[in-house]
């Protein structure tokens, strides 16, 4: 098998957790009721009160987030060709990182545009810090695994 053919395990977090947050994102108007029977807090039930408006008034507008959802299923199907092979794929490592980086200054303009508490943004930031987390290392070993010489 060539040195660029050869599989390499793509990171847990990138994989599973887009393919996750994807899966999640379809059924959001039912979480958010659960998560508000379970939870008494005035943002949550602020949230779970607009998509149930939305959902009843203008559904249309949850046809963004089925494709926030579609988005994410397509992320975790690229972290797939990281694993497939690294070294064609690198460029998916790259892009990912950049995202991630990306992640902190969307949730701070964003968030502050669209009234959207700061502590909430900073859970999204989180998303982005502790996604990127392991996307370097990835990145050096499939540099390593470029330098091994071909079978």
């Amino acid at each position: 098998m060539e040195r660029h053919r050869r599989p390499l395990t793509a990171p847990p977090g990138a994989l599973d957790g887009s393919g996750i947050s994807g899966l999640t994102a379809f059924p959001l108007v039912t979480e958010l009721r659960w998560a508000n029977s379970l939870v008494e807090h005035d943002w949550l039930r602020r949230v779970g009160d607009g998509l149930d408006r939305a959902d009843a008034d203008y559904p249309f507008l949850l046809y963004g987030t089925d494709w926030l959802a579609f988005a994410h299923l397509v992320i975790a199907v690229f972290f797939y060709g990281v694993h497939r092979d690294p070294v064609r794929n690198i460029w998916i490592v790259e892009a990912g990182m950049i995202a991630c980086l990306g992640i902190v200054p969307l949730a701070l303009i964003c968030g502050a545009v669209r009234g959207i508490p700061f502590w909430w943004s900073v859970i999204d930031m989180s998303f982005g810090v502790f996604g990127v987390i392991p996307l370097p290392a990835l990145r050096r070993m499939i540099k390593r695994l470029e330098a091994l010489p071909a079978d």
